[in-house]
């Protein structure tokens, strides 16, 4: 395969960050065969142990990024290829910036995405001071995405992947013009099947490797019962956030034993019983209220955003025509954006959306290019 990144400036220093998998791993190799003088980086960002076993959590770490068995194949896959490797231990700054905002983004009736938080606060932002530090020009990481220069506008643009189906866009949609400058993305041409091909070509002891498919910092990918365990840890008082179920209309139908045991979209485990299906449609961590309704009530047309990053426009000034993702998954929809204030963004939809859900990123496309993208605050 020809080089992705050889150019007049030939040989480069480059940090790559390797979790122990199969994409950085090949990207590494593949930068290394390519001339470049490559610095493998591991950052250590939580203790894979620390609450395994612990109130009802599993003992086994198996199948999660960042586990000390990743940073044994990393090290190992460093090996292979003759780069220098090192571990940078974060994990104070992760449990700061993404385990404890996690915890309370579900108190408040929210939920979640920590490998956005982790993206757009912590992995780039560090790996970019670290890279400085020993002298690298860039970094580069296993992600699917592509990242290039826009000659017209000046600026650097997020794009997606070749592999849609591998496309990881939407967790990145944070990275600002610096960090996209100095980050490349090698497998953002590349099909996953043609990195498996790769690893096996430089002959890696991870080729076969499964992908992690958990939260790294949840064990058994249970996210309640690790609340309970990390505020147990911490020495703070058990979850208590129970409240009324109410009906759109108003009607208390019944009680529940906590917000943090709901997420919007959601039907089962409601601890109701009414002659037809009910879905939660709202949380109000304020009042603790779980609104349900019928499933035709989850769909809207309208959404606002804010801490906002706007990556291949500098600032919205007109209304603008784009698709949108409302969660990874999400197949983008159309839609006009506008600034309506300072940080925020309004979301009107050509059709309604299901379950548009506070906590989750509302990630903005052109084609492939990524404008930008928002968290979700309200939807209309």
């Amino acid at each position: 395969m020809p080089g992705l990144y050889n150019s007049p400036m030939s040989q480069q220093t480059i940090a790559v960050a390797m979790s122990g998998g199969v994409d950085s791993s090949t990207v590494a190799a593949m930068l290394c065969a390519e001339g470049h003088n490559v610095i493998g980086l591991t950052m250590q960002l939580w203790n894979q142990r620390r609450l395994a076993g612990h109130e009802g959590m599993p003992e086994s770490v198996q199948g999660r990024c960042c586990s000390l068995d990743d940073v044994y194949d990393a090290r190992r896959v460093a090996e292979t290829i003759g780069i220098p490797y090192y571990v940078v231990n974060h994990e104070e700054r992760f449990e700061r910036d993404v385990v404890r905002p996690f915890v309370e983004e579900y108190l408040s009736g929210r939920t979640p995405i920590p490998c956005s938080l982790c993206n757009n606060h912590l992995k780039f932002d560090q790996l970019l001071v670290v890279a400085r530090q020993i002298g690298a020009d860039r970094v580069a990481t296993g992600h699917y995405a592509q990242v290039t220069l826009d000659d017209e506008t000046g600026r650097w643009l997020l794009k997606r992947p070749v592999d849609k189906s591998k496309d990881q866009t939407y967790f990145l949609f944070g990275l600002t013009q610096e960090q996209l400058s100095r980050t490349m993305f090698p497998l953002g041409g590349m099909t996953k099947p043609e990195v498996r091909e790769l690893a096996r070509k430089h002959a890696l002891v991870i080729a076969e490797k499964p992908d992690s498919q958990e939260i790294c910092f949840v064990p058994g990918g249970d996210y309640k019962k690790f609340l309970d365990a990390y505020l147990a840890e911490q020495g703070e008082p058990p979850l208590e956030t129970p409240g009324e179920m109410v009906t759109t209309d108003g009607r208390v139908i019944g009680e529940h034993t906590g917000i943090h045991n709901f997420t919007v979209g959601q039907r089962k485990g409601l601890g109701v019983a009414t002659g037809s299906p009910l879905y939660v449609l709202q949380i109000k961590g304020d009042t603790r209220q779980v609104i349900v309704g019928n499933d035709e009530d989850l769909y809207s047309r309208t959404l606002k955003t804010h801490r906002n990053n706007l990556i291949s426009v500098a600032e919205l000034r007109a209304p603008m025509r784009v698709s949108v993702k409302i969660r990874h998954r999400h197949q983008p929809a159309p839609a006009v954006i506008e600034s309506t204030g300072p940080d925020q963004i309004l979301v009107t939809f050509d059709e309604a959306q299901r379950a548009i859900t506070p906590g989750q990123a509302a990630v903005f496309y052109d084609g492939d290019v990524v404008v930008g993208g928002g968290w979700i605050e309200v939807s209309g």
